[in-house]
């Protein structure tokens, strides 16, 4: 299964570079189905790894300035100011043993897988669309509605928080559509925030490091940086618009499937 959970890390990696976003979303499913990590510590994981995959990935959109810093700004701060407070405040809140009904439990890591699996379908969604406005080419100066992306800053944070997910399939369309951002623009700056808020969401965690396997955890980032960079290498040659719902369909596939083993076989 170990083989199986790097390979796996390297894939997520490869989408990363590939589409600039929605490889995140496997982290936490590889960590707690293939490497049995638990499901709370696996999202501190995630924001690690995708922090640190996301920066590394960052570095050629900057040399090649498509990063929007001053939307990277209003945008990244109040994300990030959320996602470190979720991660601080907000997740040890959450009681381990929320309901019970009959013989079915809702604990706070399945709470957390279902709450993920159905971002997991509506990031499949976003990917598998047509997102017309998403592919026109912006012309002329950029415009802000700034209320808008502080408010989609807050929710991406908070989201990230919960489930350890970097949230590029939100934060391009966003940047597209509220920023009127070029695209290639839009995915680098999206990386730049990704990076931003989830190593710093991470340090919300980091109280509790006698929990974390480093060890481990260099081992799948670096994997998963060899992803990143075989990915951005192999976008100049390979076009996203197949790609990007054939995977929107893989990602479907999973969220469906973590539910339904969530919700009807947790005890099987």
């Amino acid at each position: 299964m170990e083989i199986l959970g790097f390979i796996g890390a390297l894939m997520m990696g490869l989408t990363l570079g590939l589409i600039g976003g929605g490889g995140s979303i496997l982290t936490v499913p590889i960590l707690v189905y293939l490497f049995s990590v638990d499901t709370v510590l696996a999202t501190a994981y995630s924001l690690f790894i995708v922090g640190l995959t996301s920066l590394i990935g960052s570095f050629s959109h900057i040399s090649q300035r498509n990063v929007h810093w001053r939307t990277a700004i209003v945008f990244g701060i109040p994300s990030i100011i959320s996602v470190y407070l979720t991660r601080m405040y907000f997740v040890p809140l959450i009681p381990e043993q929320i309901l019970t009904v009959g013989s079915f439990s809702l604990t706070k890591p399945i709470l957390i897988l279902i709450f993920f699996a159905v971002l997991m379908v509506f990031a499949s969604y976003t990917m598998i669309r047509e997102c017309k406005k998403c592919k026109e080419k912006q012309v002329g100066e950029i415009e802000y509605n700034y209320p808008l992306i502080l408010l989609e800053g807050l929710v991406v944070g908070t989201i990230t928080g919960l489930v350890g997910a970097g949230g590029g399939f939100l934060i391009i369309p966003a940047l597209v559509i509220l920023a009127k951002l070029p695209m290639k623009q839009a995915v680098g700056t999206s990386l730049v925030i990704i990076a931003l808020k989830s190593l710093i969401g991470f340090v919300g965690d980091i109280k509790g490091s006698e929990a974390i396997n480093w060890h481990f955890l260099g081992n799948f980032s670096v994997i998963a940086i060899i992803g990143i960079v075989l990915g951005s290498m192999l976008s100049k040659k390979v076009s996203d618009e197949k790609l990007k719902p054939a995977f929107g369909y893989f990602v479907l596939v999973m969220g469906l499937y973590i539910i339904t083993k969530e919700l009807f076989f947790h005890h099987a």
